[in-house]
């Protein structure tokens, strides 16, 4: 019933891509051709990953299909009716198509910033930290650089100027400079600004609202000054789980949506006699 050719070289594989009228595999009286498998190879691809994306399609096109046809010898006339799961699929992927489209065309996807505060407020257990959050500063610098001090001096400052200041001195002076754009971030995100992992015992290090750690092997520091800070357990700053928020608010129009489209076809249904209850 099968006859996939086996190739047993890369320039026998490589023959595929000669004629894009050749058959590179069979399978009882399917054929696979080269134009059926011309397009899977991206621009660029090296020979041997080329091959490789080759040989997985041809595979798994034989499979499929030698799955089908001894399913096809071996069941039973009545195994073999899927008439009615087929029929099934097709009106649950048409409900799921007119949905969508009836969706789309109504969804006020737009939420104020009072709407987020209302759920936020109604729902503030949901929204618990699971480990501390910062918002932070960070920065990669020689560890004998003047512009150390001042910098960590004026980017305590809540003045403009100063961070201006700081910006400007930071961007010039230091090999990386994070400013996180006032966003809440983890800790453990922040650790990997460190190259590290221990996110609690790099926060033990804090001091005065700074963590500071020497790269001896380079003479380097990395210094992240902490601005603000949430502990593990308190409550979620709303701007942190803002986007979280506006999808739970979109989800809930979508879902009263479809609620309502359900009930309102059954209730014209009905007014029209198409839809009796005996």
């Amino acid at each position: 019933m099968v006859a996939l050719p086996v190739f047993s070289s890369c320039k026998a594989i490589s023959s595929l891509f000669d004629d894009d009228r050749k058959v590179v595999a069979k399978v009882g009286q399917h054929k696979l051709s080269h134009s059926d498998i011309a397009a899977l190879v991206p621009k660029g691809t090296s020979h041997e990953d080329s091959m490789k994306i080759v040989m997985q399609y041809i595979n798994s096109w034989a499979s499929d299909l030698v799955y089908a046809d001894i399913a096809e010898a071996q069941l039973s006339k009545q195994e073999k009716d899927v008439s009615r799961e087929v029929e099934e699929y097709r009106k649950a992927l048409l409900k799921y198509r007119y949905e969508q489209r009836y969706v789309n065309e109504r969804l006020d996807t737009s939420v104020t910033r009072e709407e987020l505060q209302e759920y936020y407020d109604s729902h503030k257990q949901k929204f618990v930290a699971d480990m501390p959050l910062v918002k932070a500063h960070f920065m990669r610098i020689s560890a004998d650089s003047p512009s150390i001090e001042p910098i960590k001096k004026n980017i305590t400052s809540d003045n403009i100027d100063d961070m201006a200041y700081v910006d400007s001195l930071a961007y010039s002076s230091a090999d990386r400079y994070t400013d996180y754009g006032g966003k809440w971030i983890s800790m453990k995100a922040l650790a990997r600004d460190f190259g590290q992992e221990d996110w609690s015992g790099l926060l033990s290090k804090m001091r005065n609202s700074f963590i500071q750690v020497r790269d001896t092997d380079y003479d380097k520091l990395d210094i992240a000054y902490i601005s603000d800070f949430v502990r593990a357990g308190d409550p979620l700053p709303l701007e942190y789980c803002e986007a979280e928020i506006r999808g739970i608010l979109i989800g809930i129009r979508r879902h009263e949506l479809v609620t309502g489209l359900e009930q309102d076809l059954l209730e014209d249904a009905r007014a029209k006699g198409k839809f009796v209850i005996y």
